[in-house]
């Protein structure tokens, strides 16, 4: 998510990637609601479905990844494709990483079926990610007044591309070992 957020800022500028956080931001504190009413048990008793949210979140992510590579050094950020509200929803609930990290944040904290506290934590949550989100946006957008060039910019786009790609193989391969 950080990593779309940040070339989305580059590509695009911090106005027009506010969507793709806001979503992002919006469907991570919502899952951590849900687990944290119960679901979290429910994963842990079905493993294979987190499992197979793994699979699902590592093709999702080498896919943005193999899009964000190949959208070449174009600086007409008219032409180009805008990420958005549901793209950022999207990654979070089939990102393996978010739901282990929601899992651990409500069974850590141990507000598991504790609704006021539950709805204290998700709120802080909410503000702290949606800040920390717009921020990688926010300096992807400052550092596109130093990739000006057509050339740089697909270096730029081929480099982001190439770590969400390594990181889904990451994923793929954290998986194959546990």
């Amino acid at each position: 998510v950080n990593m779309v957020a940040l070339s989305s800022g580059v590509n695009q500028g911090v106005r027009k990637t506010m969507p793709f956080v806001s979503g992002a931001t919006f469907s991570f504190t919502l899952l951590l609601f849900i687990i944290g009413l119960g679901l979290g048990t429910l994963v842990q008793q079905f493993p294979l479905l987190l499992k197979f949210l793994q699979v699902i979140g590592t093709l999702y992510i080498a896919y943005m990844g193999w899009s964000i590579a190949r959208s070449g050094g174009n600086i007409n950020a008219e032409s180009q494709k805008v990420v958005s509200f549901k793209s950022g929803a999207l990654m979070q609930w089939i990102n393996p990483k978010a739901w282990i990290a929601c899992i651990s944040g409500v069974s850590g904290f141990g507000i598991a079926n504790k609704f006021d506290e539950l709805v204290l934590f998700v709120s802080l949550y909410f503000v702290i990610c949606y800040i920390c989100i717009s921020l990688w946006a926010y300096v992807g957008d400052k550092i596109s007044h130093f990739i000006k060039s057509e050339a740089r910019m697909s270096w730029f786009n081929r480099i982001m591309g190439a770590s969400l790609i390594f990181i889904a193989i990451k994923l793929f391969l954290v998986d194959a070992i546990t």
